[in-house]
């Protein structure tokens, strides 16, 4: 296939590195340009880059910018894993909620720390969209950038480009639930509905056999309440609090429980999760964020030697990476497969809000990403629902317009704080940490 790939945070190593990989393995003629608005990552995605196309002979051409502007003329795929501020600015956003008691596994999509990160991803975004509706309109565009669903629905409201969100997650707890019901996964068929990282998969099947009643006796056994461990147990290894959600709501609910407790913080105050404290001793942040770092050093280090490639570099690798090509593929060819997306909701879940973004299955054909129609939700799946759409709303006003009183009523709705004082004085701490990345706030008054 012919195309020109514009990668928009290509110094995320492991993205870029599977990205590369995957373009390699397809045998796409493509040019492809990386963009980072950091030199040094820059350089070291280029540097590996190369040795890749290089060690494989493939048909890539290679370019590299810190202004996208001088490369997204001609894109034919725009994909973005932009993070502002990066791991630093990450952690501000889960350390400084600790400190009045609000512990979280990831703070990237909700909580606090999600809707401090969408404060400085949405205008960000924005900015991205009007370049590419500028010098690449007919572009597929793509974005992985958390929060999703705030970024996908900021993009889309203050430019109208066809941003398009992506995320591995529902993927790859279906290949979770395959295994669970001993199934192949390949025969594996469902439907997930939801907000990206609350998603609930709602059918389940292989050929005309329905699946749901046999997920619901697993999660019988699997399933256990948070209190049901005392301080000196270790969790169920297998995630009890997803499989407990199944076992009531009747859905199984992804991406597991490390993204899934966060939307329900009012259910884990001070952290609490089977006898252990999330983020903390149960997915370390602090451990995910150092496998970060030492994910990008050995990419540095790799760039900077004259040693060949390690054996099995070309591995396929699971990741964030490994629908895209796939969907532009599909695209193309008018194939017509289907994906998890994450689009506006146009009528295809008929009791969610219109225009939500929602993730839901969707195909890929010469039309592009098209939803395809869901039956409602529950009561009860809607209602898990409908508070985080309209914190989404309240969180893209609060960034596009710079608005305090908005990032407090956000972090209201989100419901992790514990009183209205908390939500101020935490809105006051992120802004003032955060204040390099979000120029929107300059001149704000403080409460």
């Amino acid at each position: 296939m012919q195309e020109r790939v514009v990668l928009i945070g290509a110094g995320s190593a492991m993205f870029t590195r599977g990205l590369v990989a995957d373009l390699i393995d397809r045998g796409w003629q493509a040019d492809l340009a990386l963009v980072d608005v950091d030199p040094q990552a820059l350089a070291v995605a280029e540097a590996v880059t190369r040795k890749m196309i290089e060690a494989k002979r493939a048909p890539v051409r290679l370019a590299a910018a810190t202004d996208r502007r001088e490369v997204l003329g001609g894109a034919t795929a725009v994909i973005c894993t932009v993070g502002v501020g990066g791991r630093r600015a990450w952690e501000q956003d889960v350390f400084i909620p600790r400190r009045h008691g609000i512990y979280q596994p990831v703070g990237d999509s909700v909580m606090p720390g999600g809707t401090s990160r969408a404060l400085r991803m949405v205008p960000a975004m924005v900015d991205v969209a009007r370049d590419v509706m500028d010098l690449c309109g007919e572009a597929l565009f793509f974005n992985y950038g958390n929060p999703l669903a705030c970024v996908c629905r900021g993009v889309r409201q203050a430019t109208g480009a066809n941003v398009m969100g992506l995320c591995h997650g529902v993927p790859e707890v279906g290949r979770y639930l395959a295994q669970a019901l001993g199934v192949q996964p390949e025969r594996f068929r469902y439907s997930a509905v939801g907000i990206n990282h609350l998603t609930w998969f709602v059918e389940a099947r292989v050929g005309a056999e329905d699946l749901m009643p046999k997920l619901r006796r697993i999660a019988e056994r699997r399933g256990a309440a948070p209190e049901a461990a005392g301080p000196d147990q270790p969790p169920a290894a297998d995630n009890p609090f997803s499989w407990h959600l199944m076992r009531l709501f009747g859905a199984f609910p992804a991406v597991l429980d490390r993204h899934v407790s966060e939307f329900f913080p009012h259910l884990s105050r001070g952290g609490k999760y089977y006898g252990r404290t999330l983020g903390v001793d149960v997915f370390s942040l602090e451990d995910t964020i150092a496998h970060g770092d030492r994910i990008y050093e050995e990419m540095r280090e790799l760039a900077a030697s004259p040693a060949p490639l390690p054996e099995g570099y070309f591995q396929r690798i699971s990741g964030e990476h490994e629908q895209v090509l796939e969907i532009i593929e599909s695209v193309r060819t008018d194939a017509g497969r289907v994906y998890s997306a994450n689009l506006p909701n146009r009528g295809q879940v008929p009791n969610l809000p219109g225009e939500a973004i929602v993730e839901s299955p969707a195909a890929a054909d010469g039309a592009g990403l098209r939803p395809l129609q869901q039956r409602p939700l529950s009561a009860a799946l809607a209602g898990t629902l409908a508070t985080r759409f309209m914190w989404v709303e309240t969180t893209v006003q609060a960034a596009l317009e710079g608005s305090r009183d908005k990032f407090i009523q956000a972090l209201v709705l989100d419901g992790a704080v514990d009183s209205l004082e908390t939500a101020a004085r935490l809105a006051d701490e992120l802004l003032a940490a955060q204040a390099q990345h979000l120029p929107q706030f300059a001149n704000r008054t403080p409460g």
